[in-house]
């Protein structure tokens, strides 16, 4: 079931990771057998046809696009003010002037546009973030043929989507770097670890289960093959790899980290995040109650980072990574994949 889902020859899918790669790790992935995927929440339309032109002409093997697909929240003039008035030292500190902020942020959810933009293409597999969008977009990915999958951090969560038309659900545990997915509830004490999420799951759906959160090592994938997970998702475990546009910065932070050093943060967008500890998560704490919605905190903190990454520190910078991290310096996209199959193991 697992490998005939996406027609791969492993039952790998590499997690999309805005900021840290483009086509070129996507493609590395699929190439060796696993399931590459792009990013495309954070790319214009100019952008998202020109990476999936390449990425189609680096690899004739299925792949994944991925989008977000929240539901756009206010951003009032009061909220910006507060948000302003917390992290008022740090524009003082670097010299921004906080009124050329603007109000509008480029994580947009898909729209029809961007299905059209992608249809000619009919990409295998289409998944999602916060959820799923509108049914009509839904029925015309399957149209093509494609799988249509989509991120859960609950049972509650998995159901609906099951219910919903998802072909396929990543369990996204606690341990997962990055974006926490989830849009039933912002609750995060119903958040939990992979291995519980993923044999709830497994027990109340009659789709695949795709286990994403911790997975490090071909023993983590084998545990959760063992737990009914069809598929693993794994991301953090190709930051360092040679494909990557991974930055200096963010590579310095994850060498370094001390263990246990990451944690769930609303600071750089709005949404619980999991990245390595820094300076500003550690001077605010990591849930200040006046951060705005999503995605509109990443206004100010991207004009934070700018500046600070200009002078070679990462102390506003999103440094997204999971919670379990094993080194892999400079190794090949293709050769991580293959450490993480269980045939080859």
């Amino acid at each position: 079931m697992a490998l005939s889902l996406f027609n791969t020859q492993q039952p790998l899918i590499q997690a999309p990771m805005a900021g840290v790669q483009d086509f070129r790790l996507a493609a590395a992935v699929s190439n060796a057998g696993g399931l590459g995927s792009l990013p495309c929440a954070m790319l214009s339309k100019e952008q998202l046809l020109s990476e999936l032109t390449a990425l189609t002409q680096a690899t004739n093997k299925p792949y994944n696009l991925n989008f977000f697909c929240h539901t756009p929240a206010c951003y009032t003039q009061p909220q910006k003010q507060q948000w302003h008035q917390l992290l008022a030292p740090y524009f003082i500190e670097l010299g921004i002037d906080d009124s050329s902020l603007g109000m509008t942020a480029s994580r947009q959810p898909i729209d029809a546009d961007t299905v059209a933009l992608i249809a000619p293409f009919k990409p295998p597999v289409v998944s999602f973030h916060f959820g799923l969008p509108a049914a009509a977009i839904v029925q015309q990915i399957k149209s093509w043929g494609g799988k249509v999958i989509s991120t859960a951090t609950t049972v509650d969560e998995a159901k609906w989507l099951e219910a919903n038309g998802a072909d396929a659900v990543i369990a996204q545990g606690l341990e997962a770097g990055g974006h926490r997915g989830h849009f039933l509830s912002m609750d995060l004490s119903l958040q939990q670890p992979t291995t519980k999420l993923v044999e709830q799951c497994v027990r109340e759906l009659n789709i695949a289960v795709i286990a994403a959160g911790g997975i490090a090592t071909v023993e983590d994938v084998k545990q959760m093959h063992s737990l009914g997970a069809a598929l693993v998702q794994v991301g953090s475990a190709y930051l360092l790899c040679q494909e990557v546009t991974t930055s200096a910065l963010h590579r310095d932070a994850i060498l370094q980290q001390p263990v246990n050093s990451t944690a769930l943060t609303t600071i750089f967008s709005g949404r619980a995040a999991r990245g390595i500890e820094n300076r500003i998560m550690r001077e605010l704490g990591t849930m200040p109650q006046q951060a705005p919605a999503f995605p509109f905190a990443s206004i100010a903190l991207s004009a934070l980072r700018a500046k600070s990454e200009a002078q070679g520190k990462s102390d506003f910078s999103p440094l997204w990574c999971g919670q379990k991290y094993i080194v892999r310096d400079a190794f090949s996209a293709a050769e991580i994949t293959k450490l993480l199959a269980p045939d080859n193991a």
